[in-house]
């Protein structure tokens, strides 16, 4: 002790051990002096379970769950010591002594293994009375019924043996467990799901193969996790979208929505094309260079005064300073030209020579050459008898299968090009004057024209009149009048069907067919105003043809219901008429019909 002034709130040590007993009541503080509770008992000390099976080490004072005189705690192991009895051993887990009698001896004992009858009832109907413990215990012969280990509050299992001692057999009933997502289920023996429950909890779920089709918390993947569970569905992967300046991409999470800006930034000036316009740094990315009101820079294609502002974009707007210009086909030059147009148009007829030397092209001025495809030789489209005698003319240049199959391929309705097969000069040597024929298809097109008509109006009814079938194409349906008539048949479907629909053409394909029967099909193509082509080589080639609206018409008269009139207004045939000779000659008394001379056929090409 010290002595101090009143109201001295300083603590007074000693250097003298402190002394007090601890917690555990067996053992003293050896601290020095000091303030407040001594620790707690550091020492330690060895404990025994009840059985006398494990051992454990402890702080000294540690609180000790119930002492019997012999153990300090239960290691929840079997008991094992030998019962009253002496002949079973205990069964119950580590527990104080002492241990229960033996749950087997006759006054312990008053029902039957399965406990739904007494055992006096089972005495009375004759069964042994026990004396010891080891005596088997009557059975009463009855289903047992108790609770498996495998029931729950989901599902109630009870033993179907009849009654018996010992422990029940396993459940043989199976149970239905679920993937982790519920997808798929697998059947199980029950008793393997008591296991799982009490060993190996996790593997009572088990994963199925289905991947997750939802869309993540994105909006643009798939989840296409296997066996999935989770509700939200986060995305995992980088965004990768570019962002706002179109040079640096969103390395953020997948999201939905628009990006943040680009947090890059520049520390170099930013100027315009003429460097007048300046933005100082710091730039954020994307930022557009800044506008300049001074007068464009930049080189030009043309020396015309530029009115445009110092722009970013690489290309210049075009130049529209007004000027004079040639139109395509060189007829007229035309004032007042933006400088940036190149191709312009008088209106003008093209009235360029074509290739044949004979004529002049009738389309509107036009760049490039000129095509006799589009708008082919009028005169010989015309006028086919005109190009036959040119023909004829020249037959002297050029091989008879060669004139065969230009023939033909006029009389299927192409046209034919003869500037390769003779000079521009011997053409226009053998150039024929045009006929009445001529004249007044060329006077009624130039009255067309000035009059705004349609070609396919037909103004002047020459379709009205009538069709007109050749007398080749009239031998040939003669010879085959079936085939002629299905064709006609077809043809007129096909136009009522293009005229009365929606669609301004309709095509029909034929099947592959011999070429009499394709020359057929091309000249009545051409009666009815139908296009028509042929396609693919030999055997297998076939014909096309395409009904246009407004183009294609039925004739008032089919070609068989002209055969038909001109078989009804035919005379009769004449007798055979035989020439009686003399009997002494010889010969027979009548001879026989001369002979034709065989016809050459010079359209018998392919087509």
């Amino acid at each position: 002790s010290h002595s101090v002034r009143c109201g001295q709130s300083t603590k007074i040590h000693c250097s003298n051990v402190c002394g007090n007993t601890l917690n555990c009541g067996k053992h003293s503080c050896t601290q020095v002096c000091h303030a407040g509770k001594c620790s707690p008992c550091q020492l330690t000390v060895q404990q025994v379970c009840y059985c006398g099976s494990n051992f454990k080490e402890v702080l000294c004072g540690t609180k000790e769950e119930f002492s019997d005189g012999f153990g300090n705690f239960s290691c929840q192991n079997i008991c094992g010591k030998k019962l009253n009895c002496g002949k079973h051993n205990c069964t119950q887990a580590c527990h104080p002594q002492p241990c229960q009698l033996c749950p087997r001896l006759p006054q312990v004992v008053y029902r039957c293994p399965c406990g739904q009858t007494p055992l006096s009832k089972l005495l009375e109907l004759g069964c042994v009375e026990r004396k010891v413990c080891t005596d088997p215990i009557p059975s009463c012969g009855k289903t047992c019924g108790k609770l498996l280990s495998c029931s729950s509050y989901e599902f109630i299992h009870t033993c179907e043996s009849l009654c018996h001692e010992g422990d029940c057999r396993p459940c043989s009933h199976t149970s239905n467990i679920y993937c982790r997502c519920g997808f798929k289920k697998k059947v199980i023996m029950t008793v393997l799901v008591r296991v799982f429950l009490l060993f190996l909890i996790a593997a009572i779920t088990f994963m199925c193969d289905k991947r997750c089709n939802k869309k993540r918390s994105c909006g643009r993947h798939k989840c296409n996790e296997v066996c999935c569970v989770d509700t939200e569905h986060k995305c995992s992967l980088v965004c990768g979208r570019k962002l706002n300046c179109g040079i640096h991409r969103c390395e953020e999470p997948c999201h939905r929505g628009s990006c943040q800006t680009c947090w890059q930034t520049s520390f170099d000036e930013l100027t315009c094309y003429c460097g007048e316009s300046v933005i100082y740094p710091p730039v954020p990315c994307g930022t557009q260079p800044p506008e300049c009101k001074k007068i464009c820079t930049r080189p030009h294609d043309c020396d015309h005064p530029v009115y445009h502002s110092c722009h970013s974009e690489e290309k210049c707007p075009p130049c529209t300073y007004l000027t004079q210009k040639w139109c395509m086909g060189k007829h007229e030059l035309r004032s007042n030209i933006p400088c940036h147009l190149t191709d312009i148009s008088c209106g003008l007829r093209c009235n360029q020579m074509l290739k044949c030397g004979m004529h002049k092209c009738k389309r509107i001025c036009h760049k490039g050459e000129c095509l006799i495809d589009e708008d082919f030789c009028v005169h010989f489209q015309g006028c086919m008898c005109c190009l036959k005698r040119n023909l004829m003319l020249l037959f002297f240049r050029i091989a008879a299968i060669s004139i065969a199959t230009k023939l033909t391929d006029l009389q299927l309705g192409d046209s034919v090009e003869i500037s390769r097969l003779i000079t521009k000069k011997e053409m226009k040597q053998a150039r024929l004057q045009c006929d009445e024929e001529c004249l007044a298809l060329q006077r009624n097109r130039r009255l067309a024209e000035a009059l705004e008509i349609d070609d396919n109006s037909d103004p002047f009814n020459i379709r009205s009149s009538g069709p007109k079938y050749s007398d080749l194409l009239k031998e040939d349906a003669r010879k085959d009048l079936k085939f002629v008539s299905d064709i006609e048949k077809e043809m007129r479907m096909l136009v009522e069907a293009v005229n009365k629909g929606k669609h301004t053409k309709k095509s029909h394909c034929y099947p592959p067919m011999n070429r009499d029967h394709r020359r057929i099909i091309h000249e009545l193509a051409q009666v009815y105003g139908i296009e028509s082509v042929s396609y693919d080589n030999e055997p297998k080639r076939n014909v096309v043809i395409t009904a246009v609206k407004g183009k294609s018409i039925c004739p008032s008269n089919t070609l068989t219901s002209v055969l038909d009139k001109e078989m009804k207004s035919r005379p009769p045939p004449p007798i055979p008429h035989y020439k009686q000779t003399d009997k002494t000659s010889g010969n027979s008394s009548f001879s026989k019909p001369l002979k034709e001379e065989p016809v050459i056929d010079y359209f018998d090409v392919q087509d």
